[in-house]
């Protein structure tokens, strides 16, 4: 069963597009909450990320990843794809 994974982005923010496009490479579904402009989104994501309010926030199964650079980190060191193969 594949991961819950859930990505907090702006619709034009190029880190966010680069993350989701190296999600929709592997194949992975993902909750997507673009949250342009939408102060009480980026608040409930701040909360949830532990003060981080950069974006994107990326989520696994409710685990905070961080962000583009973070994914893209943990896809080089060989740790993206068992993430992602975890049942939620």
């Amino acid at each position: 069963m594949a991961a819950n994974v859930e990505i907090y982005t702006w619709s034009r923010c190029p880190f966010c597009i680069r993350a989701k496009a190296l999600l929709d490479q592997k194949g992975i579904d993902y909750t997507e909450y673009c949250i342009d402009g939408d102060e009480d989104a980026r608040d409930k994501m701040t909360e949830r990320a532990n003060g981080g309010r950069s974006l994107p926030q990326i989520f696994i199964n409710d685990e905070h990843i961080g962000g583009c650079d973070d994914m893209f980190a943990l896809e080089r060191q060989g740790q993206l794809d068992a993430r992602l193969q975890k049942a939620a």
